[in-house]
């Protein structure tokens, strides 16, 4: 029996478009988050990572859709519920979701606490509103949110106040895993540092026993998760600690997201900025083999000529690549003494 809160396996989701093409965004991607820990996802735009986060809480709607694959929550399978029954029973109870953009999902016209008092009312009917309000206050000074914040109109809010009060809203019912897709884009660096703050407390107080990090600046990671998984094109092409993935990546793409990002880390400070040429490839025809391969400045024949499974390294490490890690590590070296 796993000990993982949330367990994910071989998922595939699609995108159906208008003309009945099938975009493969999710591609056969496995993961785990054990109690108490965070995982991070990284990638640029378009790689699947919040096509990934709206596909883990199994409630899909077009043109969005299940396809094949396990989500498995606390042992519940939720992969084949009914939406009705996901709706009611599993968001926000087993797992919640922090939208990109989630300064804006409160309703400009409502107080913050009238708010609140609907995504309550709609999992628990009979509760009271000073049952509402009570719960509410001890979850925003318990996050570090004054409570005069319940009785104010979101355009009274700053942006980072905004996002921290849909965070605290999005814990309400104390989820036992929470999804935050680019909690800090957006926000100045000042604001940035406070989400990330109140994110931490939130495993920290025991409102949530794991968390889903997703952004696609990879250094940002190293002080937020435990571990990061890094996808290209739909697919994982990497697993590893948080410190690996940032300080000694594989697989050639996860190195050039590093490498095309400032990092004011020690021993990244100086590194060259290299940009990773060209562009995603088309997810209605993907590639038959590697997905990266017309990017990779290390491809081979053997690279496109048929898929590459991921290369497991022990440790929670794995790689999706044909070069062996000896191979990867000779070629990262010979570079890095050639540009002196």
């Amino acid at each position: 029996m796993s000990d993982a809160i949330l367990e994910v396996r071989e998922l595939t989701t699609k995108y159906i478009t208008r003309f009945q093409e099938d975009v493969y965004a999710v591609d056969h991607v496995s993961l785990k988050v054990e109690e108490g820990k965070s995982l991070g996802i990284a990638g640029e735009s378009g790689c699947g990572k919040s096509t990934l986060a709206l596909s883990l809480m199994g409630y899909y709607f077009p043109p969005l859709h299940y396809t094949s694959g396990e989500i498995i929550i606390d042992g519940q399978n939720i992969s084949g519920m009914k939406p009705d029954d996901v709706r009611k029973s599993i968001l926000g109870k087993e797992i919640a979701y922090i939208p990109q953009a989630a300064m804006n999902a409160l309703n400009p016209t409502q107080k913050v606490i009238d708010f609140i008092e609907h995504v309550i009312e709609a999992h628990n009917p009979s509760a009271t509103k000073n049952e509402i309000y009570d719960l509410a206050k001890r979850l925003f000074e318990a996050l570090g949110l004054p409570a005069e914040v319940l009785q104010k109109y979101p355009v009274e809010l700053s942006g980072g106040m905004k996002q921290r009060t849909v965070i605290a809203i999005s814990v309400l019912l104390s989820p036992l895993v929470l999804i935050a897709d680019e909690p800090s884009s957006a926000l100045d660096v000042t604001s940035q540092k406070m989400v990330i703050k109140m994110l931490r407390n939130l495993m920290d107080k025991g409102y949530i026993k794991a968390m889903i990090f997703i952004t696609h600046e990879l250094p940002l990671l190293y002080n937020v998760t435990d571990d990061i998984m890094v996808m290209y094109a739909g697919q994982v092409v990497e697993m590893a600690s948080a410190e690996k993935a940032v300080f000694d990546p594989l697989h050639p793409y996860s190195k050039g997201l590093m490498g095309s990002i400032i990092v004011p880390e020690e021993g990244l400070r100086d590194v060259k900025l290299t940009a990773i040429p060209g562009v995603p490839p088309n997810l209605k025809k993907p590639p038959s083999g590697c997905r990266f391969a017309a990017r990779c400045k290390y491809v081979q024949a053997e690279c496109t000529a048929t898929s590459i499974p991921l290369r497991d390294i022990g440790n929670g490490r794995a790689y999706r690549c044909i070069f062996s890690e000896a191979e990867l590590r000779e070629k990262y070296d010979r570079e890095a003494r050639n540009n002196g």
